[in-house]
């Protein structure tokens, strides 16, 4: 009982090769059509830019300033508030102690500054910002060779003249048969 499988293996290899030499005969007598090539230029007529659009969006912080004339006025105490003795007291004790001095002096200037700084404070608010940039991705082009206008999208401007590869192949009139599907 074994030959029998073995031979139905050697039938069925045989039958599927039979098609592939069917087919070898016409491959080897296939030409290979070379294609003659050659260089020339055209006149550009026109150039459009294709852009890309890119959108972005950004928080920023827009702060409209407070008028002064909307303000009350500030009256401000200082050295003119104080009597004569005072003042006098005053540069005496900033001669003997240096340091009490620059600490009075220290403590009142943030006090001066601070009240006024608070009435100019800008209102601010966090906006979101949306940005938009064009870039040139590719160029349209038209340009006329031998009397006929062509149109192509290139990657960067050619200028005034188009260097073109023009390509020659003889149609030899045979087309390859279309496959077939069974049902």
């Amino acid at each position: 009982m074994k030959p029998a499988p073995l031979l139905s293996m050697i039938c069925l290899l045989a039958g599927a090769a039979v098609p592939a030499l069917a087919q070898e005969p016409e491959q080897r007598n296939r030409v290979v059509i070379m294609e003659n090539v050659r260089y020339d230029y055209a006149q550009v007529l026109n150039v459009e830019p294709v852009f890309q659009t890119l959108r972005a969006s950004r928080t920023e912080e827009h702060c409209e300033p407070v008028s002064t004339r909307t303000l009350a006025p500030v009256q401000v105490k200082g050295e003119e508030d104080k009597g004569g003795f005072r003042r006098f007291w005053d540069s005496v004790r900033g001669i003997f102690s240096h340091q009490e001095g620059q600490e009075e002096e220290m403590a009142v200037a943030p006090q001066g500054g601070g009240g006024s700084a608070a009435l100019l404070t800008p209102e601010c608010k966090i906006v979101e910002v949306g940005r938009e940039f064009r870039r040139p991705i590719a160029y349209d082009v038209d340009y006329v060779y031998k009397g006929i206008k062509f149109r192509s999208r290139l990657p960067e401007d050619p200028g005034n003249r188009l260097k073109l590869r023009v390509s020659i192949t003889p149609d030899i009139g045979q087309t390859p048969p279309a496959a077939t599907s069974g049902p």
